[in-house]
């Protein structure tokens, strides 16, 4: 735990009155509409540069042009069955990546959308795994005044008006609007989960206006923080010397963005509610047979604001109302009829026309008076469904039900309990951002790297188990029917009961229809009577009582947006860090799906899948080893969506599996959750054994990218996943211990001290680690993450794996050569460096920056005491991707960059390894207070086992078979 003052970058580098004016933010220092000290700052006027995306050498194109036409070919064969693939890099978005990006809007797992720091709503997750980037410049907020008896009067919506197709002449659109905000004045204050907007005299020079947006993420709140909805405040302050009349308005698109408001069939209805608020429904008829959404547009009125709607205008001429008379109403009355309430539901929209709805607020403000004015936008949609038809209610209709009347509720209850969210949110962030010893810019990038929770494409689950729809697209190909398939499933699981759906298919497997759903059942019901388990919710989905306090449901979330893998193990372990700190009953969750997947009735899928990398065929999922992903288009289900490389040959996945446990054991204290988990850590430790072929307790590579960086070949043992196989021995030692396992607990042991001498022996060269024992041009290469195991012992409260003077040693080199010599350390950790000091350019990973590879280094280093060296390395991160100087990746934060700044993968999950930091600078008690005393010390190994760990050639050495059928009642 670090004491007294960190090292301090660019102190004082943020404040508010280099943006906002001071007597300004005085003024609008009135419920809560002065944004915070500690923010992300952008004006509204900056330009929203597009984003440089990395290219291949024409080396690595040579190298990897097998791999690129297989993965071509398998990208148009998931199209034929009208399914994305999980990782497509020719496909583009026509709406090209910018520096635009700002806080979301919503809490976690029941879809997201986006708010750009200029105003516009963009980014659209409504569906799993289907992102729409383009905004739907439609849905704004704009403003009316008029003084002096309407002889004074502005107008404008509240963003600037340089986005293309605006200002069209004759448009009956949104170009008719008044689009007069030049942003000049006004500024964007991020801070995540909320956001400020402070139009400092635009468009009125005597109105100060800030809109504050508040989402419901309340760390350790399971149910607020599953909530889609979201809060603007506005704050009004008068100046002039005349009062003003004012009139806000909302509007809002029938879509889920891209063009799904020109599909038809949508409908728009006015709503009363309780406590006076009121708006607009929007009905939202999904194409392709996905489950509805339900908007919600609401004002609160009291005595002070008068809520009025427009239920429905569109963008053409051949509406009955259009945006330029819905605006030219606005004009001349600043509100609309009160009878539009008794409208009832609309028409069904045709297609291609576009239904919208408005919601005004008016107010009278008086001379240097204030007033406040709240708006809130909610979505439902209660089911959520996958791509080969699993169909789960989402988390947050454990509260508020699965009616399309759901949304009326959430924006009811958001705008009545925004200041208790807030006074929620404050109490989490407080301390963090009044710790002395911390950077200004960490305090607040903490914070809004967290935006992926939210913007990363989340799904969260009430825990139930699934039902399958019907209705499920057989896309191009011909299917056998249920009849016959099912008889063949039952067939199949009679003869294989070694795993849960042996031989289901043939080399021809990817011929999957709506009948795979029944073949799974029918071979998952014999398996379960096979194993005397009587309840599939509970061998699957856990506790699914939805009235249980400690069922959280089952969440999921993807690697990036590019990347649509759900819950990707190996980057997992990096991020894990934000959910353990934050919501640790979610991360429990996610590690028990892993957990069974090792061992229970899913831990085998003899699914054929071709490996795209060598064109090999093989199992989709091994038994005992640790998934790479829950899948993608039938996440619990079908898992390991990854096809590069095989990755039941992969060496990282099993050790990172084991850290995780143990970390997450030993922070919780859940001694049920490590009883439950415990055969899963036992089994992923044994099924290593097969790598360690030289019988020295260590494992080895195999020659190809066998571990997360999978374009970067090890050969022979490597430091990465050496240090990672140390790192887990010990673990797995120490919870032995603690579960009482003591023979298994001696057999890590074991392991642990031949293994710690054989790579010490292989790759210490007296300042670091070698890259691997190989003979390749970089086996010398300085690697950044090369102490990750390391890193996680010390986040657990174990003993160093190394001695202090090779881990200061080795983070030292790292500092001076990976980062340091990479644009004087103004980029993060390049992954590899040669002793030269080049960058290691043998493949495309090994001459990028990871951003959470750099966030994990700096939080070892912080663990190893090196505060300076921590913090200029992590803020290398927020000046390349953060800072007004940097490439503008906030709130979309990349993969990697390459030096010159091209990045790879936006949005990317990794990046929250910043909690990492924050996990080692203040870890919690149950770690803080773990037993000092090397575990390894306190478990007895006998003297002829000792001698033997020092002989040459030594057999491996494991405790008898009979006790790993019940490891706590082992009487051997």
């Amino acid at each position: 735990m670090v004491t007294g003052h960190l090292f301090h970058c660019r102190r004082h580098s943020w404040p508010a009155e280099e943006y906002v004016g001071r007597s300004t933010l005085q003024l609008l220092d009135f419920d809560g509409g002065t944004p915070p000290e500690l923010a992300w700052r952008r004006r509204l006027n900056s330009h929203a540069n597009k984003l440089k995306e990395f290219s291949v050498t024409f080396m690595e194109a040579m190298r990897m042009m097998t791999l690129g036409l297989r993965l071509w070919s398998y990208v148009r064969e998931e199209a034929s069955y009208g399914r994305k693939a999980p990782i497509d890099p020719f496909t583009r978005e026509s709406c090209k990546p910018s520096a635009s990006q700002g806080v979301p809007l919503g809490g976690m797992g029941s879809g997201s959308i986006s708010r750009g720091f200029r105003g516009e709503f963009k980014h659209w997750q409504i569906l799993p795994g289907s992102c729409e980037m383009s905004p739907i410049m439609a849905n704004q907020f704009s403003i009316f005044i008029s003084r002096d008896g309407g002889h004074k009067k502005f107008s404008s919506v509240l963003a600037p008006g340089h986005h293309e197709g605006i200002k069209k002449y004759g448009d009956q659109g949104i170009s008719s609007w008044d689009w007069n905000l030049n942003g000049q004045h006004s500024t964007y204050h991020a801070l995540f989960p909320r956001a400020w907007t402070v139009y400092d005299g635009e468009p009125d020079p005597e109105l100060k206006i800030s809109c504050r947006q508040i989402s419901p993420f309340i760390p350790h709140d399971y149910r607020e923080s599953s909530l889609p909805t979201c809060v603007f405040v506005y704050t009004l302050v008068n100046t002039g010397r005349e009062r003003a009349k004012v009139s806000l308005l909302m509007t809002w698109a029938n879509s889920i963005g891209g063009a799904s408001h020109h599909s038809g069939g949508h409908t728009n209805e006015p709503f009363i509610g309780d406590d006076g608020v009121s708006g607009v429904i929007l009905h939202h008829k999904t194409a392709k047979d996905n489950p509805p959404v339900t908007f919600a547009i609401a004002a609160c009125e009291n005595q002070n604001v008068n809520v009025t709607v427009l239920p429905n205008f569109g963008l053409s001429e051949e509406n009955c109302v259009t945006a330029r008379d819905m605006w030219a109403i606005m004009m001349q009355d600043g509100h609309f009829d009160r009878q539009n309430f008794d409208a009832g539901p609309s028409m069904p929209s045709s297609p291609g026309d576009t239904l919208c709805a408005a919601v005004s607020a008016s107010t009278w403000v008086e001379s240097h008076g204030k007033c406040t004015v709240a708006f809130a936008l909610a979505w439902s949609s209660p089911k959520v469904k996958f791509q080969k038809g699993s169909v789960y209610h989402r988390q947050y209709t454990r509260f508020y039900g699965t009616s399309d009347r759901a949304a009326v509720n959430l924006v009811h209850d958001a705008l009545m309990k925004y200041k208790w969210w807030e006074e929620e949110i404050e109490k989490w962030q407080n301390p963090i951002l009044k710790d002395p010893r911390l950077p200004e810019w960490y305090k607040f990038t903490i914070f809004n790297e967290l935006y992926f929770l939210v913007a990363g494409g989340t799904v969260w689950t009430d825990g139930g188990a699934p039902t399958f729809d019907e209705k499920l697209s057989t896309g191009k190909k011909k299917n056998k029917s249920s009849k016959n398939t099912n008889k063949e499933a039952k067939s199949n699981s009679r003869k294989n009961k070694g795993g849960p759906v042996a031989e289901l298919t043939d080399e021809d497997s990817d011929q999957k229809n709506e009948d795979e759903k029944t073949v799974i059942g029918s071979i998952l019901g014999q398996e379960l009577t096979n194993t005397g388990v009587e309840s599939w919710d509970e061998t699957f989905y856990g506790p699914s009582h939805l009235n249980d306090p400690n069922n959280v449901g089952k969440f999921l979330y993807l690697e990036g947006v590019e990347y649509i893998m759900w819950c990707t193990y190996d980057v997992h372990f990096y991020a894990s860090f934000a959910l353990l700190d934050l919501f640790p009953k979610i991360e429990l969750s996610i590690q028990r799906d892993f957990a069974r997947a090792v061992l229970t009735v899913l831990s085998e899928d003899r699914r054929k899948v071709k490996f795209l990398a060598d064109g090999n065929w093989g199992i989709r999922k091994v038994k005992g080893a640790v998934a790479h992903d829950l899948g993608t288009h039938d996440p619990w289900l079908e898992m390991n969506a990854y096809n590069i490389h095989d990755t039941s040959k992969w060496k990282d996945l099993n050790p990172k599996f084991v850290l995780q446990i143990y970390r997450d054991f030993a922070a919780t204290g859940d001694m049920a959750f490590g009883r439950d988990v415990w055969p899963a850590v036992r089994a992923a430790i044994d099924y290593m054994d097969q790598f360690d072929r030289d019988e020295d307790g260590l494992i080895e590579n195999d020659g190809f990218p066998d571990q997360t960086y999978d374009a970067w070949t090890v050969h022979g043992v490597s430091a990465y996943c050496g240090c990672l196989w140390l790192a887990s021995l010990q673990a797995a030692a120490a919870m032995a211990h603690r579960l009482g396992d003591h023979p298994y607990a001696e057999k890590c042991t074991i392991k642990f001290l031949k293994a710690k001498h054989a790579l010490e022996s292989k790759l210490w060269n007296g300042s670091y680690f070698h890259y691997d024992s190989g003979n390749s041009s970089n086996s010398k290469s300085i690697q950044a993450d090369q102490l990750a195991g390391q890193w996680y012992v010390a986040s657990s409260g174990l003993p160093s794996i190394f001695d202090e003077n090779k881990i200061r040693s080795t983070l030292q080199k790292i500092f001076d050569f990976n980062v340091m010599r990479v644009r004087g350390g103004r980029m993060g950790a390049v992954n590899g460096m040669h002793p030269n000091g080049k960058v290691d350019e043998s493949c495309m990973q090994s001459r990028e920056i990871w951003t959470g590879v750099t966030y994990a280094l700096a939080a070892t280093m912080i663990l190893a005491g090196m505060e300076e060296q921590a913090f200029t390395t992590a803020e290398g991160i927020f000046t390349a991707g953060w800072s007004e100087e940097g490439f503008g990746y906030w709130f979309q934060t990349p993969e990697g960059w390459t030096i010159d700044g091209h990045y790879r993968s936006l949005i990317y999950m990794r990046p929250l390894a910043i909690w990492a930091m924050q996990w080692a600078l203040s870890p919690p008690k149950a770690v803080l207070n773990a037993p000092k005393v090397n575990m390894m010390e306190r478990i007895y190994i006998s003297p002829l086992t000792l001698r033997a760990i020092h002989e040459n050639g030594i057999r491996k050495i494991a405790p008898k078979s009979s006790c790993f059928g019940n490891a706590f009642h082992c009487e051997c």
